[in-house]
């Protein structure tokens, strides 16, 4: 017997064990046809159960192999940053609501409750409506459920053997016809038969352990699923919540200006009927109100779409966002230090590079699968039961019947396809690999991205900072100029 290339036992006395149980002669005590023999009468069934007892136990040796290959986590990156150039230990810091520096602090741990950094108790309370409620981590909640139990099911078929009960009743009718003796008449009788059938297969080669493999990988898979879940579940609600924070802003923001630009355009038509200015002014000042009042409907569409989301995600119809809490820019409050996992820990923190590392076990797996398919599959089955054509005798002891065996195929020419799996097989497992590389290097990327943005966004605000001052002392000296009579109302308005 012979394995396929590349691949050998774990324990290299199992191979041994195999060829002792199938080759050796019947003085050895393991060929079956001896345990058969043995059956046949009642000194010998005290030495049948001993010799199948040892069967059990040489197939508990045997099982400690699989062919096929162990699975090994990969290497994490070695990388030691995640930016070309080196980010500031701070970001830049702006008078102004939100902006305080933030610190980066590299290798600190991310808490598990991340959202609480951001000090917003109707967020927090947001998101423990969503955990219970989400439909979204339900669903979540019972692919995981489903996974576990089968693999509980694989567990039982791959370590246990199956046990049946069987009864049946049937009327039959026997001519002397059927062994070439005519005339013989044919007699009718009933056939009762209750037994109890056990069959296992004994795993020599893992077939059954890398389907469990597979299946407890796939349970892998799922937790790390919903632990994705649970992160985008809270990531979209503290998002949403966010630009709704944003979105309210920017409503008020464009109210107070339509406000002043009204003001404007009634100080402008006032002009205009006196005679100050020309009808072209008039239409400027009214172009710009209405520019501004087209504006404001988007903004509320938009604030209406994110108090929808947020409703939906927290497993609420639309039309029960009035219960939710109203979030705006003075209710969260960004946080000052920011923890940042390293490089050579971020593969073994973040879920979607630990659940498509679980996709490449089970492909590993199921490469030990199509490799053991072309070895042999030993099946031990047994019944013990009672036959009669009459129920009251159907459960004495001389109706009792029971039969012992074993089976063995072997695969021996199936066109090709046992091994094309086995390549199919292989071929998917380079596919996982390559996928897990490619949600690693996206994985870095996004967190460079964010790190990125951070800096940019903090020197952006600090300039934009910075035009407001310049606009507020220009708006001090207008007020100056409009007291001492230098400057125009409209002038101050605008």
């Amino acid at each position: 017997m012979r394995l396929p290339d590349g691949y050998k036992f774990d324990n290299p006395a199992a191979y041994f064990v195999l060829t002792l149980l199938l080759c050796a002669p019947e003085s050895s005590g393991l060929w079956f046809g001896e345990l058969h023999s043995d059956a046949q009468t009642e000194e010998g069934r005290e030495t049948l159960l001993w010799k199948v007892a040892k069967a059990l136990v040489i197939s508990t040796l045997v099982t400690g192999c699989a062919v096929g290959p162990n699975f090994k986590p990969p290497e994490p990156p070695k990388v030691k940053t995640y930016t070309p150039s080196p980010l500031p230990a701070q970001t830049a810091a702006s008078p102004v609501m939100g902006g305080s520096a933030q610190r980066i602090q590299l290798g600190e741990e991310i808490h598990g409750q991340w959202w609480t950094l951001f000090q917003s108790e109707p967020l927090d309370r947001l998101i423990r409506l969503a955990m219970t409620d989400s439909p979204s981590a339900a669903a979540a909640q019972a692919a995981l459920r489903q996974a576990r139990e089968n693999m509980r099911a694989q567990f039982g078929t791959t370590w246990f053997p199956s046990v049946n009960g069987n009864l049946s009743a049937s009327r039959e009718q026997f001519t002397t016809a059927a062994f070439g003796q005519s005339g013989g008449g044919s007699t009718i009788f009933n056939l009762y038969h209750a037994s109890v059938s056990v069959s296992y297969l004994l795993d020599f080669f893992g077939v059954s352990r890398r389907a469990l493999e597979a299946q407890g990988a796939q349970v892998d898979y799922q937790l790390f699923e919903l632990q994705g879940t649970y992160l985008t579940l809270t990531a979209n609600i503290v998002t949403t919540a966010v630009l709704e924070a944003s979105l309210r802003a920017q409503v008020e923001a464009t109210h107070e200006i339509i406000k002043d630009q009204e003001e404007a355009y009634n100080l402008v038509k006032r002009q205009f009927e006196l005679g100050g200015i020309s009808r072209v002014d008039v239409l400027s000042q009214q172009t710009q109100l209405a520019q501004t009042q087209a504006s404001l409907p988007p903004l509320e569409k938009a604030l209406s779409q994110a108090r929808h989301q947020l409703a939906v995600l927290v497993g609420k119809f639309p039309g029960e966002a009035q219960t939710l809490p109203n979030f705006n820019m003075g209710s969260i409050t960004l946080p000052e230090d920011l923890p940042v996992s390293l490089p050579s820990t971020l593969v073994r923190q973040r879920p979607d590079i630990r659940a498509s590392e679980a996709l490449l076990h089970t492909a590993s797996a199921q490469v030990g699968v199509a490799t053991a398919n072309l070895f042999p599959r030993i099946t031990l089955t047994g019944s013990y039961g009672s036959e009669a054509n009459d129920t009251s005798n159907l459960f004495k002891s001389e109706s009792t019947v029971w039969n012992i065996g074993a089976g063995l195929l072997q695969p021996i020419f199936q066109g090709g396809a046992l091994r094309a799996k086995r390549r199919a097989a292989m071929a998917a497992f380079d596919q996982a690999l390559a996928v897990y590389r490619q949600t690693v290097l996206q994985a870095f990327r996004n967190v460079a991205d964010a790190l990125r943005a951070l800096d940019t966004d903090a020197r952006t605000l600090m300039a934009q900072a910075e035009a407001e001052k310049a606009a507020g002392e220009t708006l001090a000296l207008a007020k100056k100029q409009y007291q001492y009579g230098a400057a125009s109302y409209l002038s101050l308005l605008n």
